[in-house]
């Protein structure tokens, strides 16, 4: 998955979506390493744990009508 200015996203990412709520992604289900179990049950897309409603699926096609932008990313030790 990649956000509106073509960046990947990556575990641990912080996100602020639609501008008004915030969350953290939890699982990317592109990546087999990333998927964190979710893989076996969706075929791709990530899973963003946000303040507003908890676990959320997003697809690269709802990232169309919903705009997360990358807000913090943690470095990689």
């Amino acid at each position: 998955m990649k956000y509106s200015d073509g960046a990947e996203m990556q575990l641990g990412d912080e996100v602020v979506i639609s501008g008004k709520y915030y969350g953290v992604v939890v699982a990317n289900i592109d990546d087999p390493a990333e998927a964190k179990g979710w893989g076996e049950f969706l075929e791709s897309g990530v899973m963003i744990d946000t303040d507003f409603g908890g676990l959320v699926h997003y697809t690269q096609e709802t990232m169309g009508t919903e705009q997360i932008l990358l807000k913090h990313r943690k470095i990689k030790s």
